[in-house]
């Protein structure tokens, strides 16, 4: 099985490449991990919705291009479904069982994701009501896809 993180932005400070290096580490076991890196498009300081909306097709056009055919698409964003990990797992489980082999999650920028990228997703995933910076979101999304996986391989990580 192939995850794909889409994730608009870059992972610059050590301590989260740190923290999501040993996820990446552990995920080994389970799948295969790849990750790209789309820019982050330059805003103005107190950018219009014009510009912002301009800026978000600009990543859509990037993001798209970086799906393959045949995946299961899952973009993070606020009106998602919340799910527990339990059924998370099932999610992966249910869809791996039916023929996905390759799943490619979607992370925003500090504006989220455009309308087009949302429209391409087979199910739209929120972590939370909360707000979250998206580069720490990129960390709490691999460590539930590993959660998922121990649930699923009935591991002890999960309890």
């Amino acid at each position: 099985m192939v995850i794909k993180i889409i994730a608009v932005g870059r992972l610059k400070e050590k301590y989260l490449k740190e923290a999501f290096a040993e996820y990446e580490k552990r995920l080994g076991a389970f799948c295969r991990l790849t990750v790209d890196e789309i820019d982050q498009e330059k805003l103005s300081d107190d950018p219009s919705e014009k510009e912002i909306t301009r800026a978000l097709e600009t990543e859509a056009e990037r993001i798209l291009q970086k799906i393959p055919a045949g995946s299961y698409v899952i973009p993070m964003c606020i009106e998602g479904k919340q799910l527990t990990s339990e059924k998370f797992a099932a999610l992966i489980s249910k869809e791996s069982a039916a023929g996905a082999g390759t799943f490619v999650f979607v992370i925003g920028g500090s504006f989220g994701l455009s309308d087009r990228v949302k429209q391409r997703a087979d199910f739209r995933l929120s972590m939370s009501e909360m707000t979250f910076p998206h580069r720490l979101a990129r960390i709490m999304l691999a460590e539930q896809i590993y959660r998922a996986f121990s649930i699923i391989n009935n591991r002890k990580y999960h309890k």
